[in-house]
């Protein structure tokens, strides 16, 4: 990634924070509770402010074992953020949230080394708990985040727990590092540790469409999209954003729908149409289990105990 500035660009608004080097500009709300643009070389790769995800498409074994009404509550968790502060260090060092009008003390000239902005969420559950979720930037763009989720007694299994990234336009590839093929953490034996390619956004063909795609003990994912929304770039060349994985492997899914656009339908038919991209970074995954025939709870050590903390991290990178 080739940096000219050794330093960032510091944009304070009203409602926002902006982040500016070469080749990048990164928006931050404070009113949707999360980034609202990353603008790499022209090219936009948010449509959704990144939200905690909690809950995955339930699968066969889910609905023979009654999952879904034993944990159901994540589904509102998912749906639904109630982000109920925002707070912003400069350098490592805290400052005053620089909302209006607090950020009239700045001058259009603002620089700094390292930018980190960390939200924290209020879950729909009884009882709640709390996920903070910090991006912490440098002047090069690399971004780190940093998830956390604060275990409550009382709550019910996760279904899954993690960050979700909706961006605009279908991707057309995504790379690997990682176990070959759909893996769960009861489904590890047959995965193959390597590099692979996957073309487009595919969606595994069961029955009933459910919970698919997932990729477990990852290194990095790269995906590429072509297409833009921006009806001024006719010609726009294929280019990739990197998560990669910090101090331990990530899991992913990357596919075309949400989890709730998934749970909604009962035959592919019903699917809508492939718009956009859905990336999951996830940091504790349920297994599926099938040990009798779709009927048996998953076995506890393939289960998410919510009253535990759970945090992890990985890196954003762009060539």
């Amino acid at each position: 990634m080739a940096q000219i500035n050794k330093q960032l660009t510091v944009i304070y608004g009203d409602v926002t924070l902006g982040l500016k080097g070469n080749d990048f500009h990164y928006i931050f709300s404070y009113q949707t509770g999360g980034p609202e643009s990353f603008r790499i070389q022209g090219k936009e790769w948010l449509y959704r402010s990144p939200k905690p995800t909690f809950w995955r498409a339930t699968t066969d074994n889910d609905q023979g074992s009654q999952f879904p009404l034993k944990s159901g509550m994540w589904l509102a968790a998912d749906q639904f953020s109630d982000c109920q502060s925002v707070e912003v260090a400069i350098n490592d060092k805290p400052i005053v949230l620089p909302i209006a009008p607090e950020n009239n003390r700045y001058t259009n000239h603002e620089v700094a080394e390292k930018v980190a902005i960390s939200y924290t969420y209020n879950t729909l559950t009884v009882p709640q708990t709390q996920v903070t979720v910090t991006y912490t930037v440098e002047a090069t763009g690399k971004m780190n985040v940093a998830v956390s989720y604060q275990g409550k007694a009382e709550l019910p299994s996760l279904p899954i727990f993690g960050l979700r990234f909706i961006m605009p336009t279908p991707a057309t590839r995504f790379c690997y590092q990682g176990l070959s093929g759909e893996t769960y953490p009861d489904r590890m034996a047959g995965g193959i540790p390597g590099q692979y390619e996957v073309q487009g956004l595919p969606v595994t063909p069961y029955l009933v469409p459910q919970d698919c795609g997932v990729h477990m003990q990852n290194d990095w994912v790269t995906v590429y999209r072509q297409s833009v929304l921006d009806n001024r770039m006719q010609q726009v060349s294929e280019t990739g954003l990197t998560f990669s994985a910090v101090d331990q492997p990530i899991a992913f899914s990357c596919l075309p729908y949400t989890a709730e656009e998934l749970e909604n339908a009962t035959h592919h038919s019903e699917l809508p149409a492939e718009h956009r991209t859905v990336l999951s970074i996830l940091g504790a995954v349920r297994g599926v289990g099938g040990i009798d025939s779709w009927g048996s709870d998953v076995e506890d050590d393939y289960q998410i105990d919510a009253t535990k903390d759970i945090a992890y991290q990985f890196d954003i990178l762009f060539d």
